[in-house]
This record gives structure tokens, C-alpha cells and sequence, in this order.
């Protein structure tokens, strides 16, 4: 029956009576004009027409400030002269608030879509600093929801322009100080969401598609009461992208309220949005940059905790938005900026896609070689990474991108140590504890610091132990020791499992084979920083059985590659991967092919010389049958001289694997060619056993002890194993001595005739190691009992030092000529010239001595016959001579001593 008479004068007379309503007191309620007026129009709703959108707003704006602006109720109390009058005042006044709310039922029942107007009207006091005029505000939101949810004519959809704005109004108001405001809030909110669900249900409908059945009995009034959290779910999937933005926008102005209760109230609601529909959210930049300036206020810490939450859900959400934002903030960033890294690293989820990003950056801007000029962003990443990481709720987060984060950092690592970084560039700060100042860090030790944290929240304690002990991270600062720093990193402590190692061993098979897929993408990549990095890896991941027995992989054609490279740094990992290889059973076999090839490379710059030795030393070590004595002696001779190379380094590496070949080849029974390839080893380690560097001395005593064992020296092997470096020269003369008394002569003569080349070697350690090793041999030995000739070998290939650069090597060369003489000569007789004038005598002509005596030199007893035939030739004529000269020297008198003197 609505709207069927037509009365034109409607709007006229409403315009009349909207200005008796202006015209009424705002400061009292002393008569029923306001009621009546409200009344007469609420009556002309069955009137048409209806009323305009502008003057219906002007209406309820004018209405609702004439009876929302009153006085408290006890103010009005207050003001009445009696008790009649103040409770006709209150009953007059709750009749006015009555007819305020008939007046906005009847035009929303007019027209269902103008309760948006009427909320909107009502926007003003229900933000109203007085508690009285937001409670009656709200409670007419909350009636003319309910009158509208009721109502359920839904031929129209009621459009909700700004929901957004509404439900962050309503939201805020459950959390009102005003308990009440906060229960009719509540209401409000419940009602708003009936409406909402009714018009769902009934588009579905339309649509032919089944009712959501028992959606309305989820949520109630109690459920929203002092909850915007579920507010925020309710509602979340009614919101457009622009109602989204515009509630946390809204929501974002409330953080700064003076009311803390209010002011949690708007963080929740945003935070619990971001939640719902983050990733629908529009105008990203805005909202970052407005959550940044309120956390730079002076928020409540439970606020601010709410809004930090609600950004690392943002971020969770808009990842490819938020995250480039705040990296392009300048370095060193604030405390503001810090605190949100740091909470990225706290929430799973958000970990993980902030993680993804920033490795993808990293792995972007290394993949190919780059200019020299240092880029800011990959520095701001590992900033990030430093805060994100220094957590413990990262680890899971951490553990799921272990491999991929671990290379993209050290990619970035090896990159960042090559640039020109000025000096005392900070780029990060790390806070100290309580006292203690921060922590300044420029590129290259955030860079560290972010290494060293990944294996802390991965769970690898161990290796960050294992690299401070092994100096790990100075080699990896240096550019031309980075990936010498790679390979520490990655080794493997011989010691067991318990004790802290390398990566290698650290990490669990599956984590190992997940690397193995990483690095195996970039060993011929156009980045060097890459491919260095992945070949390390690669060569070193080698060392487990899990690896190296990986199916399908042709692990040695990709190290003989590189081990061909003319970069040595490619040939010293390729050798590394070899000697990885060879390890494992099977692999050994298959090396045996490539000996010749590696034992050339023993004379090599000396990291690729020592990497060749380990490489021959495992293959021989884990191989199996026969041919390991076979193997062993085709390579004695190149690995003989590594005994005593002036590199320390290659001296201590070769010296140590002979250690651990003998005890091999022992197992193997070494026959007499094998035991005579043993035997040339032993002087080049007496003599490096005479050093003074305490690893060298160590190698050597490992290798001696394992020499004694295999020839069968077994008196001196418990020697060797104890000896020191403050005993070495000790052990050195009852080796001599157990030589002279043991061995035969022969085999005294060739290791003395093998000692006679060091007297040669550029090293003068070694020349002075060899005269003591002849001085103590001849020591032991009767020299008495020595051929004369074979003295006088020993005697002039130590002479010839006498003019030795080094002074020590002078006199030591002096002091030991003077002993072998003193050997020779036992209690220093000195002859008469004729003793001397027949020794000589018998020298040149070759004649012997009247006893014979024992030869030490092949060399000198071939002579020796040579020269018997010359004497036979000889002896005649020279018998003649000899008479002669007898009888002219007869009646010289004898002269005891140097005729010189």
C-alpha cells in the first residue's frame, strides 16, 4: 500500500519540518518538537515522492545531530528541578531516540540500499571523542542493521560501497572503553554480516547453485564481542580489492590512537586482514610506507608487536612488493627496518617466501659476470639475511632452502670480496648485549656473518667450530685464497663423527644428494664466482659413499676436464674431486688408469703437486690385489724428491702419504724390486727428519715408522713413533748406528752414495742434513777397516763444501772432516815422510795395502781393478825405483810430526 497517493506538497512541508528540528536547543530536551517532527515524517513514507538523496541526507543529518548531540542522560537528570521532571525528561528523551530510529527504518524501507546513507550519517558520532555520543549512535547502527538483516527482502542487492571503512568503524568499536559500545558493536557487526551472508545466498540461488547451509550459526554476536580477529575472517571474502586497502588504511590511522585499547584494536583488525585477503591487497607502497612512519611513533609495544605481525604477513602475501621496498631503504638501516627483517625470519611461511626472493636476487645478479661496480642491492640482501637468520624460528625455514641459500650466499661472498670496497664502509649494524656498543660490518664480514648463521640455524653448529678452528673465514675474505677457504670448509676432520667437521660430513646424505642436483647446474657456467663454487663443492661432495655411488654420473670424465684445465686453481679441484674418488671401493680400480698422467703433475706449482700426491696416495691406499706394489714403484721415482722440496707444504704432504703407502704395500708382502724402491726413501727422510719445522719432523717420524715396519727394523719402529723434535738428531745416530750394525756394507756404501747428492741440492738445510747423516754414519763405521779410496770419496764430496756460502754449513763441513780423520787415524799418530811418501806411492800406483779392507762404492772397486792391471805393467820399473830412493834415504834422521811445522 506504499507510495499509492501522491501528495506534492510531501518535500516542502519535510523542508519545513527539518528546520523546526535545527531550530530546537542542542543543550536540552524541553519539549516533544523534535518527536513530533520526526514523527509527521516518518508517517510520509507512504507518501510519494520519495525523498532526494540530498535533502534525505541533510534530514538525518539534522535529526541525528538534534538527538545525538544531547546531554547525558545524567546531565539531564541534573538540570530537571523534580523528580517528575527528570523522569518525564528521560522518558521524553528516550521517546525522541525512538522516533530517530522509526524515522531511518522508514527510509531504508523505502529503499533498502539508503541504510549505507544512514550508516554513513551516523559515521560522525560514532567517532565522537564523548561516550554518550558514540553509545547512541552505535546503538542506532546496530537497530537499523538489525531492522534491515530482518526485513529479508533482498529483490535488490544492498551495495556496501564502503564496507571496507564500515567493518574497520565497527571493528575498532568492539574494543571501544565503553563496554557497552563494544556490546552493541558487536551487534552491529553481527548484523552487518547477515546481511552480507543473505544477499550471498540469495546470488547463489539465482545461480542454481546449492545454499551454504549452517554458515549463519558459525558467527554471533558473542562471538564478535571484543574478537577482531573473527571479525576480520568473517568478513574477509565480501571485501573488493579497494574495500581491503581502504579498511587497512583506515585501520592504520586508528594505530596512533590515544586509547591503547583502540589503537590494538585497529593493528588486530589490519593484521587479521592481511591475513585473509594479503594477497588482494592494492596500493602495497602506501601501506609499507605507512606502517613504517607509525612504527617510528610512539606506539604501545602491544600495538606494535600487532603490526609488525601484520607486515610479516603483508610481506607473506605481496612478497615480490614488499620485500624490493624496504631493500632500497638506505644502508645502514634503522631500527624500525631491522626489527621487521628480523620478524621476517620468525613466521614460517613468511620466512620462506621473503627467503625465496632474496636468494632469487642473489642467484640473478651472480649468474653472469658482472661489472666491477659495487651493487647495493645483493649487499642489502645479506643484511636482511643477518636479521632474518638470527633467530631460532627460522631453522625449519632454513633447513627446507639449506643448499640453495648456503651456494647463493657463498656465490655472493666470492663476488663481494673482489670489489673496491671503501674502507670503513658500514653497511650494518649488529646490537650488542645490555652495556656492550653494536657491531659494525661492511660487505664482505655481513657476508660471513650471514655464512655463519645459515649453518647455525640449519643446525650445523659443528662446521662453524670446525671453520673457526681451521681459519676458515680469513681464507674465505681473500679473493686468491677463496676457494682454498671452499674446500676447508667442505672437508673432513679424520677425527670421529662427534667432533666438529666439514660440511661434507656434517650434513645427512639426502641434504648432500639435494646439493649434488644444485652445483651440478653450474659447473660450466659463464660465472667464474659460480662455476669455482659448484666445482669445490662438487669435487669435495666426492668424499661420501652416497655421492660418489650416485647412479648415472660420470663423475672422473668431469674431473680429468678440469685437471687438464691450464688454470691451476681448476687442476688443484679436479685432483681434489680424484682424490675424493678414489676412495670408495671400485673407483680406485678405475683410477689406475690415469697414474702416469697424474704422476706427472708432481712437478707442479706446489697446491697442485700436493693434490696430486693425495690423489696417487689414495689410489694406492684403497686399492686392492697386487698391482698396488706395481703402482707404487712407478711412482717412487717422482715422489722420491717431494721427500725433500724446499715447500714445506708439498714436503709434509708427500712425506705423510708415503707414510700411508708403505703400510698399504706391506699388506701385499713387497718383494725384493719393491723392498729396493723402499730402501731409496729412507735417506731423504733422515735427512727432512733433521728439520726444524715440528710438521715436517711428524710427517716424517709417521713415514720412518711405517719404513721400519715394512723392512723389518722392528727395534727402531717404537723409536721412531716417540721421537720429537727436541730428540730428533738423538734418533738420527741410533738409525746410523743400527745401519752400521745391521746392514751389510754394500748398503751402507749406496745410501752414502745417495747422501752425496744432497751435498749438491740449492737447500742449504739439506746440505748440512747430509754431512751429519755422513758424519754420524762414520761415526758407527770401523773406518779403520775402510778402504782408502772409499774413504777418500767421502772425505773430497764433503770437501768440496769447504767454500759453502753458509757459514754453518763451513763449519760443520770442518768439524766433520776433522772427526772422519780422527776415525781413520784413531788417537791422531802422525807419520813420517816416508810413510806419507809410500802412501802416496801406493795411491798412484794402485798397489795395495797390505791388509785388506772393506769397500763401500761400486765405483771405487771397479777402479781399484782397473788400476791392477796397470800395476802389474808397472811394477817392474817402479820395484827399481823404489830400491833407489831406500838407500838415499837411509841416513836421513826421523822427524816425528809435520815436517811443515
Amino acid at each position: 500500500m506504499a507510495f499509492q497517493f501522491k501528495f506534492a506538497q510531501k518535500l516542502e512541508i519535510v523542508t519545513f519540518i527539518v528546520e523546526l528540528i535545527r531550530e530546537e536547543p542542542l543543550n536540552s530536551i524541553s519539549s516533544s518538537i523534535r518527536l513530533r517532527a520526526m514523527n509527521i515524517i516518518t508517517d510520509f513514507r507512504n507518501l510519494s515522492p520519495l525523498t532526494e538523496v540530498e535533502e534525505r541526507t541533510d534530514l538525518l543529518r539534522t535529526c541525528c545531530k538534534s538527538v545525538l548531540c544531547l546531554p547525558p542522560t545524567e546531565v539531564l537528570l541534573k538540570e530537571a528541578s523534580s523528580s517528575q521532571e527528570a523522569e518525564a525528561t528521560v522518558d521524553l528523551y528516550r521517546e525522541t531516540l525512538q522516533s530517530l530510529l522509526k524515522l531511518m527504518e522508514a527510509l531504508i524501507f523505502e529503499m533498502p540500499s539508503r541504510i549505507q546513507y544512514c550508516l554513513e550519517v551516523l559515521d560522525t558520532w560514532l567517532n565522537s571523542q564523548k561516550d554518550n555520543e558514540r553509545e547512541r549512535a552505535m546503538w542506532c547502527a546496530a537497530r537499523i542493521l538489525g531492522f534491515t538483516a530482518k526485513t529479508n527482502n533482498f529483490g535488490m542487492d544492498i551495495e556496501f560501497t564502503r564496507l571496507g571503512r564500515l567493518v574497520r568503524l565497527l571493528a575498532v568499536r568492539c574494543q571501544d572503553p565503553v563496554d557497552n559500545i563494544c556490546f552493541l558493536s558487536a551487534q552491529a557487526v553481527y548484523n552487518l554480516y547477515c546481511i552480507l551472508l543473505l544477499q550471498k545466498q540469495m546470488r547463489r540461488k539465482k545461480q542454481g547453485l546449492w545454499e551454504e547451509e549452517g554458515k549463519s550459526e558459525v558467527y554471533s554476536a558473542n562471538v564478535f564481542y571484543n574478537n577482531t580477529f573473527e571479525i576480520a575472517k568473517a568478513f574477509a571474502e565480501y571485501f573488493t580489492q579497494m574495500q581491503l586497502t581502504t579498511l587497512v588504511l583506515m585501520a592504520m590511522e586508528g594505530l596512533t590512537d590515544g586509547k591503547a585499547k583502540v589503537s590494538l584494536a585497529a593493528a588486530q583488525l589490519m593484521s587479521a586482514v592481511m591475513k585473509e585477503r594479503g594477497r588482494d591487497m592494492i596500493k602495497i607502497e602506501e601501506i609499507v610506507e605507512g606502517i613504517l612512519e607509525r612504527l617510528n611513533s610512539q606506539l604501545e609495544p602491544s600495538t606494535k608487536e600487532e603490526v609488525v605481525r601484520g607486515m610479516c604477513l603483508l610481506a607473506r602475501n605481496n612478497t615480490h612488493s614488499v620485500v624490493p621496498l624496504l631493500l632500497n631503504k638506505s644502508l645502514p638501516w634503522d631500527r624500525t627496518s631491522l626489527a621487521l627483517w628480523k620478524a621476517f625470519g620468525t613466521r614460517r611461511e613468511t620466512t620462506i617466501s621473503v627467503l625465496q626472493l632474496l636468494i632469487g636476487i642473489l642467484e640473478k645478479l651472480h649468474s653472469r659476470e658482472e661489472t666491477k661496480e659495487m651493487a647495493f642491492q645483493p649487499v642489502a640482501v645479506t643484511c636482511a639475511l643477518c636479521e632474518m637468520l638470527s633467530g631460532s624460528l627460522c631453522q625449519e625455514a632454513v633447513q627446507e632452502l639449506y643448499p640453495r641459500l648456503l651456494m647463493a650466499i657463498l656465490c655472493h661472498l666470492c663476488w663481494v670480496i673482489e670489489q673496491n670496497v671503501p674502507q670503513k664502509m658500514v653497511v650494518y649494524s649488529k646490537e650488542g648485549g645490555p652495556g656492550s656498543k653494536s657491531k659494525p660490518f661492511d660487505p664482505t664480514s655481513c657476508a660471513l656473518e650471514v655464512v655463519k648463521l645459515v649453518f647455525l640455524a640449519a643446525a650445523y653448529d659443528g662446521v662453524v667450530t670446525y671453520a673457526n678452528q681451521h681459519h676458515c673465514w680469513d681464507l674465505l675474505s681473500c679473493p686468491r685464497l677463496y676457494y682454498i677457504g671452499i674446500m676447508d670448509l667442505t672437508s673432513n676432520c679424520w677425527l670421529p663423527v662427534s667432533h666438529p667437521s666439514g660440511i661434507v660430513k656434517t650434513c645427512e646424505p639426502a641434504v648432500l644428494q639435494r646439493v649434488l642436483n644444485l652445483v651440478r647446474n653450474s659447473l660450466y657456467s659463464s660465472s667464474y664466482h659460480r662455476k669455482i663454487l659448484a666445482r669445490t663443492f662438487y669435487a669435495q661432495l666426492l668424499w661420501h659413499r652416497s655421492v660418489a655411488q650416485t647412479l648415472g654420473q660420470d663423475f672422473l670424465s668431469n674431473l680429468m676436464k678440469w685437471v687438464k684445465d691450464p688454470n691451476l686453481i681448476m687442476k688443484e679441484v679436479g685432483l681434489r674431486g680424484i682424490s675424493n674418488l678414489a676412495l670408495h671401493p671400485g673407483q680406485s680400480e678405475s683410477l689406475k688408469g690415469q697414474v702416469p698422467f697424474l704422476r706427472d703433475l708432481l712437478k707442479n706449482e706446489a697446491r697442485v703437486t700436493v693434490q696430486a700426491v693425495k690423489s696417487l696416495r689414495n689410489i694406492i691406499c684403497h686399492g686392492k690385489g697386487e698391482d698396488t706394489k706395481v703402482v707404487f714403484c712407478s711412482i717412487s721415482k717422482q715422489l722420491r724428491p717431494l721427500i725433500n722440496d724446499e715447500r714445506d707444504q708439498v714436503k709434509i704432504s708427500a712425506t705423510s702419504a708415503l707414510g700411508y703407502m708403505l703400510r698399504h704395500v706391506y699388506k701385499f708382502k713387497p718383494g725384493l724390486s719393491t723392498r729396493r724402491e723402499i730402501y731409496s726413501f729412507l735417506v731423504p727422510l733422515l735427512l727432512s727428519f733433521q728439520d726444524n719445522n715440528t710438521e715436517v719432523v711428524k710427517a716424517c717420524r709417521g713415514a720412518l715408522t711405517e719404513w721400519t715396519t715394512v723392512i723389518g727394523w722392528s727395534s727402531l719402529t717404537q723409536i721412531f713413533k716417540h721421537a720429537t723434535l727436541s730428540d730428533h738428531i738423538q734418533v738420527l745416530e741410533e738409525t746410523c748406528k743400527y745401519l752400521v750394525s745391521t746392514s751389510k756394507t754394500q748398503l751402507v756404501g749406496d745410501l752414502l752414495s745417495q747422501s752425496f747428492d744432497f751435498l749438491k741440492s740449492p737447500q742449504s738445510f739439506l746440505r748440512a742434513a747430509a754431512i751429519n747423516f755422513i758424519g754420524l754414519t762414520t761415526k758407527k763405521l770401523n773406518m779403520t777397516q775402510i778402504d782408502d779410496d772409499d774413504v777418500e770419496v767421502i772425505q773430497n764430496a764433503i770437501g768440496s763444501l769447504r767454500n759453502d756460502p753458509v757459514e754453518s754449513v763451513q763449519s760443520l763441513v770442518n768439524t766433520t772432516l776433522k772427526r772422519i780423520h780422527e776415525y781413520v787415524n784413531p788417537g791422531s799418530v802422525s807419520t813420517s815422510r816416508m810413510s806419507q811418501l809410500s802412501n802416496n806411492i801406493f795411491k798412484v800406483t794402485g798397489m795395495k795395502t797390505p791388509k785388506r779392507k772393506k769397500r763401500l762404492f761400486k765405483s771405487v772397486k771397479r777402479e781399484r781393478d782397473e788400476n791392477q792391471k796397470i800395476w802389474k805393467w808397472l811394477q817392474s820399473p817402479l820395484y827399481s825405483l823404489r830400491k833407489r830412493y831406500n838407500r838415499r834415504v837411509k841416513n836421513i834422521p826421523v822427524v816425528i810430526g809435520n815436517s811443515d811445522k
